[in-house]
């Protein structure tokens, strides 16, 4: 329920705020029993949050806008409409003051990268560049394609030397760290260039696992592109990360790739980005990247 157009909308952090009240858990929850000028009680009644402003934080509808969600008049009705939480709890007042650093802040239930400073790439690796930062004997890497950034920027996992494709670059490092650990089991997508002609049981057996030398490997889903001659063009996507896996897999069920090209990164997708090329993170993706490995 949207709150009525005389309550908590005091830009100036009048009424509606609980200032220089501590902060609990990050700045959240355990304040109860807090009121107006009028003396109203605001825990008790509907459509108000309990969350204790932080002292010296920013203003949620500011921390919104600055994510990308839109602007502060938008953001205020995204607040209004309770369409927003802070620690779980839903807030839905405008002033109320919020730590971006350390807490958790969702619009309609998705992660937003709130704290500063943060950087969220998305690359299209070419061939013949190594996933690295620098190179001893001067080969080409990846950071010949970050330009001059001041960050300290992660490669989230790996691509072989002659893999192309999409690579994820970022400076969260709890983030990189989940989605490269295959505890959490993102799902990656690649198009391969393999020999053929392919016979038609071969997704059952990816699918149904193959025996390699370092154990079974499986592929979540696959699928035939095209099919011309000696050659084929399949999608495969699996979760798992060992090193060489798509090329070894494929190898083993008979058909070694020539080319292959990572497309897509949990729900992050290559699109049209070219070779060589970087882009921003859209809010949408990140939060889908969070919800992926459960932060």
């Amino acid at each position: 329920m949207k709150p009525p157009a005389h309550e908590g909308r005091d830009r100036r952090g009048g009424r509606g705020q609980r200032a220089g009240r501590p902060a609990g858990r990050g700045g959240a929850g355990g304040a109860t029993g807090g009121k107006t000028a009028q003396g109203m009680d605001l825990a008790g009644e509907p459509g108000h949050d309990s969350l204790t402003d932080v002292p010296g934080g920013v203003r949620l509808q500011k921390v919104l806008a600055a994510a990308g969600i839109g602007s502060r008049r938008h953001c205020e009705e995204l607040i209004g409409e309770g369409r927003v939480e802070v620690d779980g709890e839903i807030v839905r007042r405008y002033g109320a003051r919020v730590d971006p650093d350390h807490q958790v802040i969702k619009v309609d239930g998705r992660r937003i990268p709130s704290r500063q400073g943060l950087v969220y790439l998305a690359l299209n690796k070419p061939a013949g560049v190594l996933t690295t930062m620098s190179d001893e004997r001067g080969r080409p890497t990846i950071s010949d394609f970050l330009g001059d950034r001041a960050e300290r920027l992660f490669h989230v996992g790996r691509l072989d030397y002659d893999t192309e494709g999409l690579m994820l670059l970022t400076n969260d490092g709890e983030l990189a760290h989940r989605l490269a650990h295959p505890r959490y089991g993102v799902a990656k997508t690649y198009l391969a260039d393999v020999a053929g002609p392919l016979p038609r049981d071969l997704g059952r057996r990816l699918i149904s696992g193959i025996e390699l030398e370092d154990g079974t490997a499986s592929a979540d889903r696959f699928r035939v592109v095209e099919q011309a001659g000696s050659r084929a063009l399949v999608e495969i996507t699996l979760h798992e990360g060992r090193k060489h896996i798509v090329r070894r897999l494929l190898a083993e069920a008979g058909h070694p790739v020539s080319r292959l090209v990572r497309t897509q990164v949990g729900p992050v997708a290559l699109g049209g980005l070219r070779p060589g090329s970087t882009r921003a993170l859209t809010t949408r993706e990140i939060g889908e990247l969070y919800a992926a490995v459960g932060l």
